[in-house]
């Protein structure tokens, strides 16, 4: 796609911050970058860094006699291909539902006749008011673009929908709008789960599994190259968090499944992680030897996450779950299929070094027949299922 010429409305909030590097990317692709930076978003970002990253002129307000013999606003808001607010902030995004003109930034998103696309990042409540969704309805209305915010952890310190989308997914939905090929997984939204659980049996000891989530990750990642919005539920592994992905920890079972299912809908669920089958009551404090005498511990089940995924009425459109086997391969995992109801269950023999190696060997069995892929490294894998994701999900 040829150079396409952007500009960029920078609202005041922390995650303002995020703008320098979706600068970089649109300029790295080769795009023209025109800042126009808020008063509030200057308290986060300054002109100096963003014009350093644009390598053009960063504007800042309306009655400035000198810009507006130069280049008056009007002109300013047409120039574009499309104008981009980021972050939207909730007083943004209430005076462009008002249609309010009282500074430079909604002066040009008021007399632009380019498409619009916003990126909203407040609190959670701010977010979830009721003003505030009444407002982007408005805006959708107008034939705005809105990017649902991501959720998490705030600098606020709550969790919750209302992060900035990070700047890869920003970006991806720029290049789509300006009609760039979209990512075949682009405006798709994936859970996926990985690594062990440990399930306490008192505060210095749990029982766990020998899942090193590697494979999971790799799976994250490859989804969210390929553009999708990517949710990784993970229990306790010692791995970075893969680019362009929104990770959750965990630890237990119980704790997955919640995690889970507060973060439907999706258009698919990937469901690698090795959760424990059983939990224990946890002793408050350590548990002593008493005369050489193994404790008894009472085991319950626990939820069958993928089980309960597929009955969902949330049900994500596909559901692939994993199995991990010593023995009898593609007959256990057939069977498991079966019986927890998913589309696809990607199967692998465990027994020698797989969980904590750096390769795999699987088998896809779904309703068609059972597909067996040679060895390789988890990463190639990973990539091929995404690749066949995005196929099922197209």
């Amino acid at each position: 796609m040829n150079g396409k010429r952007i500009t960029l409305i920078i609202g005041g909030g922390i995650a303002a911050y995020k703008s320098c590097e979706l600068v970089r990317l649109l300029r790295k692709a080769g795009h023209q970058v025109r800042c126009v930076l808020t008063k509030s978003g200057a308290q986060f970002v300054t002109p100096l860094s963003l014009a350093a990253l644009s390598e053009d002129k960063v504007y800042t307000e309306l009655f400035d006699l000198k810009d507006e013999v130069e280049m008056g606003h009007i002109q300013l808001s047409r120039q574009a291909d499309l104008l981009a607010v980021v972050p939207a902030t909730a007083d943004l995004i209430g005076r462009m539902a008002a249609g309010m003109a009282d500074d430079l930034a909604t002066t040009l998103l008021l007399a632009t006749d380019k498409p619009v696309l916003i990126a909203p990042a407040m609190n959670v409540r701010m977010w979830l008011h009721p003003a505030t969704q009444r407002n982007i309805e408005t805006l959708r209305g107008d034939g705005i673009q809105i990017l649902e915010p991501d959720e998490g952890a705030m600098a606020c310190g709550e969790f919750g929908p209302g992060r900035l989308p990070e700047p890869q997914s920003i970006f991806d939905a720029i290049i789509a709008m300006l009609g760039g090929s979209p990512k075949p997984l682009a405006g798709q939204h994936v859970i996926v789960t990985a690594g062990p659980t440990h399930e306490p049996i008192d505060p210095v000891r749990y029982v766990a599994n020998r899942s090193s989530g590697k494979q999971g990750y790799a799976i994250a990642e490859a989804l969210a190259t390929l553009g999708a919005r990517v949710t990784l539920v993970s229990g306790p592994v010692h791995l970075p968090t893969p680019k362009g992905v929104h990770r959750i920890d965990v630890e237990t079972a119980v704790e997955m499944q919640a995690a889970v299912a507060g973060n439907l809908p999706a258009d698919a669920a990937v469901m690698v992680a090795a959760v424990a089958d059983w939990r224990f009551p946890s002793a408050d404090q350590k548990i002593k030897k008493q005369d050489g005498a193994p404790p008894v511990l009472e085991p319950s089940e626990n939820p069958d996450i993928l089980a309960g995924l597929c009955r969902s009425p949330l049900r994500p459109r596909l559901v692939i779950g994993f199995a991990a086997e010593t023995e009898q391969v593609i007959d256990y995992a057939t069977t498991k299929r079966m019986r927890k109801g998913c589309d696809w269950i990607i199967a692998n023999d465990v027994s020698g070094d797989v969980m904590g190696g750096d390769r795999n060997s699987v088998h896809i069995i779904t309703d068609q027949g059972v597909e067996s892929w040679p060895d390789t490294d988890k990463a190639e894998v990973a990539r091929q299922i995404a690749q066949r994701i995005a196929d099922a999900l197209a």
